[in-house]
This record gives C-alpha cells, structure tokens and sequence, in this order.
C-alpha cells in the first residue's frame, strides 16, 4: 500500500503547469479516456453535473484565443487587477496574450450545471456543484499527467463568453479552460517549491 502511494506521489510531484506547448497531435483517444476518468469522481446526490466539450477544431480554438486575450487585456492593463494580484502573478511571468489556447492540439473545458433537466423538461435540483466539478477537474488532471499530457487550468476571468462560443444550455457555466498536448521541446515552467507537508496538514488539532 505505502509503495503504491509513494510511486503516486512521486509522479504526481512531477506535474507542473505548462504553458509553452507542441502542436504534435494526440489521439483523441487519449481525451475521452481522461473525461471518462474524470466522470468517476464523487458528486453530491451523484448527479454528476459536469458537462466537458472537448475543442480541435482550429476555427474555434481561434475564436476562444481572441475572445479570452480580449478579457486578460482587461485585466491586465485595463485595471481589473489590482496591485497585489499582478504582483502575485508576476513570478510566473503571465500576460494577456495566450498563444497556447490555438498551439495546443485540444482544449477542454469543463462546464459546471448549477441544475439539470429529467426526461420530461422538469429542472433537476444539483447538490454541491462547485465541490463536485472540482473534484472532478482535479481527476481530469492526474488522469493527463498519468498518460504523459501536460495542461494549464486556465481562467480567463470572466469566462461567459465560453458558453457563447460553444453553444452552451443556460444551466451550464465555465468552470475551467485545459489545454491540453505535449511540452514544447523549450519548454520552460518557472522555478517554484510545493510546501511541504508539515506546512499544510495538521494531525487532530
């Protein structure tokens, strides 16, 4: 059991944020198989109320890129952030131009439905939306970093303009951006130090 949770951890501890990706293709295979993973996530009341749309089609890849770099624009020269927010960011060396969004083969988003809908029309009442579509973005995750795929949860905030571009019902609201492919060969990702485990668990009280 321990050198089962070690092997894990040691992978996991590899993971990191990527932003610099190669356009080399990858099966779509590989995409289903993750959002299948990700659907065995908990859920409150198991209703499961996740919808993912999964983008390669490089019209609306372009289209998403414009629209989210319109918003960062916003936000980072149009004052949306504030002084400490920029400066948190500033480590990592962001901006608002986000190449990634058409250079990486697929990008994935994750719906949250604040509620559902039965066979005859009726609304579905959702429990526990937000902790539930959380759970399972962070499945989606691991389930990439397991098959060799690197990702970004992006938030390009405010995000409606995602169920504007892919048609979404009104009970559907983004949650997060993937994009998701291969590191480019250069890739880079900025020297950062996890906390360790005393810094983040308590025992009892």
């Amino acid at each position: 059991m321990l050198r089962r949770a070690g092997a894990f951890y040691d992978l996991m501890n590899l993971r990191r944020s990527v932003r610099l990706f190669s356009d080399d293709p990858v099966p779509r295979a590989c995409i289903e198989t993750a959002i299948r993973t990700a659907s065995t996530a908990p859920s409150g009341a198991h209703k499961q109320p996740w919808t993912w749309v999964a983008v390669d089609r490089p019209s609306i890849k372009r289209e998403i890129r414009l629209a989210a770099e319109d918003e960062e624009r916003r936000n980072y020269l149009g004052g949306r952030m504030n002084p400490e927010w920029r400066a948190a960011l500033r480590p990592l060396g962001t901006n608002w131009e986000k190449p990634f969004l058409e250079t990486a083969p697929f990008l994935v988003v994750c719906f949250a439905q604040s509620y559902g809908f039965s066979r005859a029309g009726g609304r579905i009442r959702h429990y526990y939306v937000q902790e539930s579509v959380g759970i399972a973005c962070g499945v989606f995750i691991a389930a990439l970093h397991n098959m060799g795929l690197a990702t970004l949860t992006h938030t390009p905030s405010p995000m409606g303009f995602l169920a504007r571009i892919l048609r979404r019902p009104p009970n559907e609201r983004a949650y997060l951006l993937f994009p998701v492919g291969y590191p480019a060969r250069d890739a880079t990702v900025p020297a950062l130090r996890r906390k360790g485990l005393r810094a983040v668990m308590r025992w009892n009280r």
